[in-house]
């Protein structure tokens, strides 16, 4: 069985980004995983960089 992709959580809002949802505002779509997402990918909530992301045990 493979493994889930990991969630991410913003240290700024802790929005969550899950890639079983994508992100739809920005035309990412479900699937991707966090590691995928462009470098100038940025929180859909407070615009936060992806290096202001943890990764989050499930």
């Amino acid at each position: 069985m493979a493994a889930k992709p990991r969630r991410y959580r913003c240290l700024i809002c802790t929005h969550i980004y899950d890639p079983a949802e994508g992100d739809p505002q920005s035309n990412i779509p479900p699937g991707t995983p966090f590691e995928a997402l462009p470098d100038d990918w940025c929180c859909p909530d407070c615009g936060a960089m992806k290096a202001d992301f943890e990764p989050i045990e499930d």
